[in-house]
């Protein structure tokens, strides 16, 4: 009789498997309805702007003062949610969210809305907004197994096509129904439910830390570091770049492309916005189809409506494919720990790659033309396929990052304040003198879970006396931070520290801890 597990790894995965969990599917349509008020208040701000003050530049402040914050504010954000608890921690920013959107809401009911609030509350509901970017992607290993996760996050990705779909649409409807206060409000009701779903919502426990919580300024350092020294996740954002810098040009001179180009209104630019999001939907549908056949890793001149709307459709597939396989290879690429910094660090390349090149593509538009920028935009996208392919995707799908806990309390002959430090590490081998090579490639190996998990120095030494003797160093900044280096040692980190063992001839190397002496 095969087992749950085996039948669980025959079924193959769908888009509708992560929706068999209610905690996922409330979220998600909670998710979705706060969206549509999101983009329902994006289109009423950019309207009531035109009203405000109609000059160009001003208008387009608008979306930056919305989208900047992503760049800002991701990598403390991704900070703060693994230093709190990522439930606790999002239904206070969300609340906030509500909060500020409804004073917006009466400002502008009262008319009292100008140029300059309606750009700071912009500023400060995108503040908002980016403060969370990084716990909603955590959150999601919360929701699904591991192995719904793919489905799951193209699942999410279909939601918010799906809200950039209806939510302007929406907002224009509204106000010529309502009035311009009616999307402000709506706005802030949607985002009601994201809040009543987190509180419903009671996340399966996972193993904790009795450790204090990381400081602010030491949890970011330490996410840095350990993206430096990650490979996985390394890949995964030299992928990221190689896309997002050339896919932006889509989504930035579209507009053009609808207006100039095509000939057409704003009805056209709806539509084949539209358009894309359908793409997606069915791109997300198709995507568990493509990635079993062809894998993580294979993922004009339009003058006539239908054929800019073909195009359109193509991108939105193309865009959902690409995008889950990349978040989901970002996912895969970090344990608990640190993956809400992590999945900060993606999103902060996602954004600032769309920004740096909707600028750059706008530029080049200008100067060679639009049907040229589009086609160098495409030459880049294939070029750089073939430059970033030595970075595979989702190869941190191979390795256990759960925490491992085999390392044993350090021993002490008095309390040591947490603070104290630097502190020095050894460990001792005896090899084989035949066994050198194998053993130094080995150990080369294990610097990079040394200095990922908070060594900030590590070096190898030969005893030149005696023949086989080696003694491995790291540095630490700190006692707290050794203690917590005990707790982020993984799984696949113990396999590799288990073959180093096997070199040494009594199977038990020496481990000895120094820390720096009061003088």
């Amino acid at each position: 009789m095969s087992s749950a597990a085996d039948n669980r790894t025959e079924r193959p995965l769908s888009f509708a498997a992560p929706f068999r969990y209610p905690a996922f599917t409330v979220i998600w349509t909670a998710t979705l309805v706060s969206n549509v008020g999101g983009w329902m208040y994006s289109a009423a701000s950019g309207w009531l702007m035109t009203s405000l003050d109609p000059d160009p530049l001003t208008v387009a402040l608008v979306q930056a003062a919305s989208s900047l914050p992503i760049c800002l504010f991701a990598i403390p954000a991704g900070a703060l949610a693994d230093i709190f608890d990522k439930r606790k921690f999002l239904i206070v920013v969300e609340s906030i969210t509500t909060a500020v959107s409804a004073i917006y809401a009466v400002i502008v009911g009262l008319g009292w809305a100008t140029p300059g609030n309606l750009l700071v509350f912009t500023f400060l509901i995108g503040a908002a907004g980016a403060m969370t970017v990084p716990a909603w992607q955590a959150v999601v290993t919360y929701l699904v197994p591991k192995d719904d996760l793919p489905p799951a996050i193209a699942a999410n990705s279909v939601g918010v096509n799906i809200s950039r779909a209806l939510g302007p649409a929406l907002g224009g409807l509204t106000i010529s129904a309502y009035g311009i206060v009616a999307p402000f409000w709506i706005n802030a009701a949607s985002n009601l439910g994201i809040v009543a779903s987190l509180l419903w919502w009671r996340p399966r426990t996972r193993a904790g830390t009795l450790l204090p919580a990381e400081r602010f300024g030491q949890a970011i350092l330490a996410g840095l570091r350990y993206a430096r020294h990650n490979q996985h996740l390394q890949a995964t954002l030299a992928r990221a770049a190689g896309f997002f810098l050339f896919a932006s040009a889509y989504w930035a001179l579209l507009p053009l492309v609808a207006r100039q180009q095509i000939g057409g209104g704003p009805d056209l630019y709806g539509v084949l916005l539209g358009v894309i999001g359908a793409g997606a939907v069915g791109g997300a549908f198709l995507l568990p189809w493509l990635k079993a056949r062809l894998g993580a890793d294979r993922y004009g001149l339009a003058r006539e409506p239908t054929i800019a709307l073909a195009g359109s459709a193509i991108a939105g597939a193309s865009w959902i494919a690409a995008l889950a396989t990349l978040s989901v290879s970002a996912q895969v690429a970090l344990p608990d720990w640190v993956r809400a910094r992590g999945l900060a660090l993606y999103t902060t390349v996602f954004f600032g790659c769309l920004t740096l090149g909707s600028a750059a593509w706008g530029a080049i538009a200008v100067a060679v033309g639009l049907a040229n920028a589009h086609f160098l935009a495409a030459a880049g996208a294939v070029a750089a396929i073939a430059l970033t392919w030595r970075w595979k995707l989702q190869t941190g799908a191979r390795i256990d990052l759960s925490p491992s806990m085999h390392w044993p309390a350090p021993l002490t002959a008095q309390p040591i304040e947490h603070d104290r430090g630097p502190v020095l590490v050894t460990v001792e081998y005896h090899i084989d003198p035949r066994d050198r090579e194998p053993f130094l490639d080995a150990l080369a190996r294990l610097e990079h879970e040394r200095r990922r998990d908070g060594a900030y120095a590590w070096g190898v030494f030969e005893d030149a006396a005696k023949e086989g003797r080696m003694i491995e160093t790291f540095l630490i900044e700190s006692w707290m931070e050794h203690l917590r280096q005990h707790e982020r040692v993984t799984k696949a980190d113990r396999l590799l520290q288990e073959e180093l063992r096997r070199f040494d001839r009594t199977c038990n190397p020496t481990v000895t801890h120094f820390i720096a002496a009061d003088t």
